[in-house]
């Protein structure tokens, strides 16, 4: 699989991005009673509204299903080698373009068509899903909970169970995540409902937050090359 990240998230960016993931399902529940960040809701209200006959509905539950497929391209496209020689930071990139479309949602008028906001959170929900899949040594999600709970449990059982140091760190890790996300949503739904569509600006915020940490990080990994005389750059820079 073709990737653009390929140096795992530190907690202060997978809690960031976990924060931004709650905010959002909040916000688009909020506004327009439906999830954009994943797509099984989607999927499944297309096969009740399909079996009912209900065609327009139907085809309209399908164009966040293809904005999201067209993040997950999006991603793998500059993840490709050849993409990779013209595109110097992609991650960069990425994260740049979604708090440019977050912002412009920001904009929006409250009468705009729900499908504005729905179809660019899925794009931007494809774009952080298909990018930040790794919190120090293990996997996990910004968007959705029920993977990292799962994995939060079993490493809390195996914490208590033999006492492993490495599996008491990774439960903490997934709590912290969980967290956020609770944090991120509570937050969502409290703002989105005293200022309607420019309350997702913060979620724009919080994403220029995690670009700021992202390049921070990057400029201290390479001050040992500097100061070593190292020309090379290290292929984990975003």
């Amino acid at each position: 699989m073709a990737t653009i990240h390929r140096r795992p998230d530190t907690l202060a960016v997978g809690t960031l991005l976990a924060t931004v993931g709650g905010y959002l399902d909040a916000y688009t529940f909020v506004r327009h009673r439906v999830f954009a960040n994943l797509q099984s809701g989607n999927v499944l209200l297309f096969c009740v509204e399909a079996t009912a006959r209900h065609w327009h509905r139907a085809v309209l539950l399908l164009i966040p299903v293809a904005a999201f497929g067209v993040g997950v391209l999006l991603v793998e496209v500059l993840g490709l080698p050849r993409v990779l020689r013209l595109v110097r930071r992609p991650l960069r990139l990425v994260l740049t373009l979604q708090i440019l479309l977050l912002a412009g949602i920001a904009a929006v008028p409250d009468d705009a068509p729900a499908q504005v906001t729905t179809v660019t959170v899925s794009f931007v929900a494809a774009l952080q899903f298909s990018t930040f899949t790794s919190l120090r040594d293990a996997p996990y999600t910004t968007l959705a909970e029920s993977g990292n709970l799962q994995k939060g449990i079993v490493a809390a059982h195996r914490w208590l169970s033999d006492r492993e140091p490495a599996a008491a760190r990774r439960a903490g890790q997934y709590a912290l995540v969980i967290g956020a996300f609770v944090v991120g949503a509570v937050l969502g739904a409290v703002i989105t409902r005293l200022v309607g569509a420019p309350a997702v600006g913060v979620a724009s915020g919080l994403l220029a937050a995690v670009l700021a940490l992202l390049i921070r990080q990057t400029r201290q990994l390479r001050r040992p090359d500097t100061a070593a005389g190292s020309a090379s750059t290290p292929p984990t820079t975003p």
